[in-house]
């Protein structure tokens, strides 16, 4: 699934950041934070519409060590201060495992901020939610969906050799993906 022109058309997609938004406006925050791969546009989108800040978070290197939940993100500098104190919501576009957000989440934690919602336009399986239940921060989404996230040793597919990814298969849009409140026109 490719989210990479969801943002383009700003206009068609307003309903969907809409209605997110009105989500997340009964969490009463002061910012809305989204990792700069991902969620960060939707996050931009949902400030403006909410009349809150918008922060960003970058990804930084890290180790080769791989696994689930090794990324790391920080925020700009320029914006670690203002951080401090405020109630956000923390955003991304679709939140399967959480490794961007949960990043995001200790980014803003260690500046001082507090995640007090997990938004998200879709959510694959229930990793993240559990996670996000279990620290007390509720998630709030506009749709949600079975996902079944095997580690590459438990993979079916890994230990078969198969790609993960056919070559052929053209991309799909989030709107044809997935139905209900984003497959109307957003």
């Amino acid at each position: 699934m490719s989210l990479d022109g969801l943002f383009v058309d700003p206009a068609r997609v307003a309903p969907v950041v809409a209605a997110l938004a009105t989500k997340l406006r009964r969490h009463t925050v002061a910012a809305v934070c989204g990792p700069l791969t991902g969620g960060a546009f939707l996050a931009q989108a949902l400030a403006v519409d909410l009349g809150v800040e918008f922060y960003h978070t970058a990804p930084r290197a890290v180790s080769s060590d791989t696994g689930f939940f090794k990324a790391t993100y920080s925020l700009p500098s320029a914006v670690r201060q203002r951080v401090r104190g405020q109630r956000a919501a923390v955003v991304d576009d679709v939140i399967s495992a959480g490794s961007s957000v949960r990043a995001s989440v200790a980014s803003l934690t260690a500046a001082g901020g507090s995640a007090v919602v997990i938004g998200s336009l879709l959510v694959l399986g229930d990793r993240a939610v559990a996670h996000f239940a279990d620290s007390g921060i509720p998630i709030e989404a506009l749709e949600h969906r079975e996902f079944v996230l095997w580690k590459p040793s438990d993979c079916p597919l890994c230990r078969a050799g198969s790609p993960l990814e056919d070559p052929r298969v053209t991309e799909c849009s989030l709107a044809d993906s997935v139905p209900g409140q984003l497959g109307r026109g957003a």
